[in-house]
């Protein structure tokens, strides 16, 4: 190798050196910034746009950029409702009016739309330039939860999408730095289902059965997305019939789904089949975790004077 081509390879590592080593400080400045002021105070923006034209490509950078319009699009107002939980909250605070009525106050987040569009547009570049990193999917699937609220229709129609992606897609999936295969995408979209369900409202629990029902399709040997199935039908239609049978379905897939031996005894306990009762009672005694089993042995000693 001539002298010449030494030279030009290493003033191109020190200034691939340089270039880290101002990336990196923008890393350092920015946690330190964020400490504290917050992910969307006072400072952050200004140092996202000069750490943007140091490298547009930068993973850390384009998170930043999605928590400062998301976090600064929010604020908090009080709203008064009936029900005694809202969008799976306790209420902050429950008062009687001038009839003697409680009314509950749930403090919630709202949202600027333009700051919200902002960071949307913000995480959608990140998609661009890294398509097969879950985190920014995540990233605006959530945001998409909260800005929706008990009307998740965005949301759920965008995980419909990201699971048909997922399952066609050819390359390797990542999160958080690591290889995301089909068992970790089961669990994240479980969570999913677990958010709709918790939040409780006619459209979210209609979004719970809509994914749960998708990805039994898919991955039909996963018990959890039966056990949703058999949920919605109990929660949110009354159901207990139907909803049996998706438990029952969920265990002989796995005999120690406890969510699915649990939801099986309060049904069969509310269609009044004693037999059926007893049996995922002792399911419940003999799988299930220490503090439920002495409820569920008296409720079994009752059954069987």
């Amino acid at each position: 190798m001539n002298m010449k081509r030494i030279i030009i390879i290493l003033i191109a590592a020190a200034a691939a050196l340089q270039s880290y080593a101002q990336v990196s400080d923008f890393s350092r400045r920015y946690d330190a910034l964020v400490s504290r002021n917050g992910l969307a105070g006072v400072g952050v923006e200004t140092l996202l746009d000069r750490w943007k034209a140091a490298d547009s490509t930068d993973v850390k950078m384009l998170t930043g950029r999605f928590n400062y319009y998301f976090f600064k699009a929010q604020s908090t107002e009080v709203v008064a409702k009936d029900q005694k939980k809202y969008l799976g909250m306790e209420p902050v605070l429950t008062l009687a009016d001038s009839t003697g009525k409680n009314v509950h106050y749930y403090q919630i987040s709202v949202f600027d739309d333009e700051l919200y569009v902002k960071a949307m547009e913000e995480v959608d570049k990140a998609v661009r330039i890294y398509p097969d990193m879950l985190d920014f999917r995540f990233f605006k699937a959530n945001a998409y939860v909260a800005y929706e609220k008990e009307s998740p229709d965005m949301a759920l129609s965008y995980l419909l999408g990201l699971v048909s992606e997922f399952a066609s897609h050819s390359g390797e999936w990542t999160y958080d730095g690591e290889k995301a295969d089909a068992k970790f995408f089961q669990e994240a979209m479980q969570e999913y289902c677990v958010t709709f369900y918790t939040i409780g409202s006619p459209a979210s629990l209609d979004a719970f059965l809509s994914l749960a029902k998708r990805m039994n399709q898919l991955y039909p040997d996963n018990p959890a997305f039966l056990t949703d199935i058999g949920s919605y039908y109990m929660q949110a239609k009354g159901d207990c019939k139907t909803a049996l049978k998706y438990y029952a379905k969920a265990l002989k897939k796995d005999g120690s789904d406890y969510t699915a031996i649990k939801n099986a005894a309060i049904a069969a306990r509310k269609l009044k089949k004693t037999s059926q009762e007893k049996k995922y009672l002792k399911m419940l005694i003999e799988k299930g975790p220490e503090h439920e089993k002495p409820a569920a042995q008296a409720r079994l000693n009752a059954l069987q004077k």
